[in-house]
């Protein structure tokens, strides 16, 4: 047995060399378990608890981690999970214990509980909970077992997942705020995060989903490596589910925007088709806006060589980028119609997972708000032709009732989008400001200053001709 010295408080910490003991001792209660099986067990136990005691307070810990680790795995090799629980328990919560034992321990028991690290599957033969809820117990506050317990706690989500307490799991999940782990990679982060955004999505608790997104910043998907790539599919897929449900139209364009332009997207047609078509689709459904006037242009513009692949997603853009007045229903509106029933199947079956079908109510409502769009469009295209026009004229023009017209005129007018004035007795609707004889004056002094400046210019290069003859 040999002495060593360490400095603690001012004074030397004795250390034990238990080792050769230690060697002894469990080799004895091997030897108990290989002849005496599970009834042997407590006699065993005790054997290495009072052996673990000699090595924690004698400060030697590589001994001290074999004797834990021993005591772990006879309980978990006689499948006394009852037994397993309270060893891990009472050694865990000894006095003094060391961290290193700790951690040993519980690195030794995640195998039994997950099938695969990377995912964080729980293992198949697990038939209850209690070895996870036991060893997150365990884990809780402790800052060298943070990937662990964040590992043990999406094992337990997706097991209460799987008995179908959706509720239980998203629960469970919301109580780890992982990004505030600094033992985590900026990857398993986003992992968890997306398993928050997805349970509580799956929970329909869409205040909460659009926190947590906040969590995740686009910045961490410029990462170029397909992982983190596929997770910004994930992330913008879930992202599309919430806009979707919240009906925002603008949002989902730039949801199936970002991804489309993702790389591992860009290599599958099928799924750029899909993507493409999708995003075109909600863009024409936005409210007119500089934001969405800029996407829509970049869209036409960048990814044109896909666009033309895509008959009717080309089609509209540039319908809706001209000046001119649309006619009602498009020519290729069914093919429209399509692209919508299918991104709103798919976020549907990916969001409830399963496969019923999509709501009428919710179809209609995009439906309508297309026509709606279209209306916009070709009021916004004649105030930039008629300062003033007859309401009975415009109704004729755009084929519509005068209810309907007066209808998204004001709505046009309550969002800021349009000017407009209508005078129903003379039936005049005026596009275009009133001004003041002030401001009248103003443009006409305006004006005639650029006439002057155009004559004296013209007068200069004149007469610079005539010098240089």
């Amino acid at each position: 047995m040999s002495h060593s010295g360490s400095a603690s408080g001012g004074q030397l910490e004795e250390k034990v060399d238990l080792s050769a003991e230690v060697a002894t001792k469990l080799e004895q209660a091997r030897t108990l378990i290989e002849n005496g099986g599970s009834s042997s067990l407590s006699e065993a136990l005790a054997l290495l608890a009072a052996l673990e005691k000699r090595c924690r307070v004698g400060n030697d810990t590589p001994s001290l981690v074999k004797v834990c680790t021993a005591s772990i795995q006879h309980c978990k090799d006689t499948e006394n999970e009852t037994v397993l629980i309270q060893t891990f328990q009472t050694l865990s919560t000894r006095r003094s214990q060391k961290s290193a034992a700790i951690s040993a321990m519980v690195q030794l028991s995640l195998p039994w509980v997950l099938v695969d690290k990377e995912s964080n599957s729980p293992h198949p033969s697990l038939q209850n909970d209690d070895l996870v809820v036991a060893l997150r117990d365990i884990t809780d506050g402790k800052i060298f077992l943070e990937a662990e317990r964040a590992q043990l706690t999406r094992a337990l989500a997706t097991m209460k997942e799987n008995s179908g307490d959706i509720d239980g799991a998203a629960t469970v999940l919301q109580e780890v705020h992982v990004e505030t782990y600094g033992s985590l990679s900026k990857k398993d982060k986003v992992e968890f995060i997306l398993e928050q955004m997805r349970l509580t999505l799956a929970k329909k608790d869409y205040v909460r989903a659009a926190i947590v997104s906040g969590k995740i910043s686009s910045k961490q998907f410029n990462d170029e490596a397909s992982e983190m790539q596929n997770h910004k599919v994930q992330f913008y897929t879930l992202m599309a589910q919430y806009h979707a449900h919240e009906k925002d139209a603008l949002n989902l364009a730039k949801d199936y925007h970002s991804i489309y332009s993702t790389s591992i997207i860009q290599d599958d047609i099928e799924k750029w088709k899909m993507a493409l078509q999708s995003c075109v689709l909600f863009l024409a459904l936005s409210e007119h806006s500089s934001e969405q006037q800029d996407l829509m242009n970049r869209v036409f513009k960048k990814d044109t060589q896909h666009l033309e692949m895509l008959s009717s997603s080309h089609a509209t853009l540039q319908l809706l980028l001209q000046p001119e007045i649309i006619s009602y229903p498009l020519s290729h509106q069914s093919e429209l119609e399509q692209v919508l029933a299918d991104s709103l199947q798919k976020l549907h079956d990916e969001g409830s997972g399963n496969e019923s079908k999509v709501e009428v109510d919710e179809v209609n409502h995009w439906k309508e708000l297309l026509k709606r769009r279209i209306i916009q469009h070709n009021v916004r295209v004649v105030s930039k032709y008629y300062k003033r026009i007859h309401g009975k004229r415009l109704s004729q023009m755009l084929g519509l009732e005068r209810a309907t017209l007066e209808s998204e005129i004001s709505t046009m007018v309550s969002s800021g989008s349009l000017y407009c004035k209508v005078d129903r007795p003379a039936d005049i609707i005026r596009f275009s400001p009133s001004q003041t004889p002030e401001a009248v004056l103003t443009a006409w002094a305006s004006d005639i200053d650029k006439l002057l400046g155009l004559v004296e210019r013209t007068t200069h290069l004149i007469q610079k001709e005539n010098m240089t003859k």
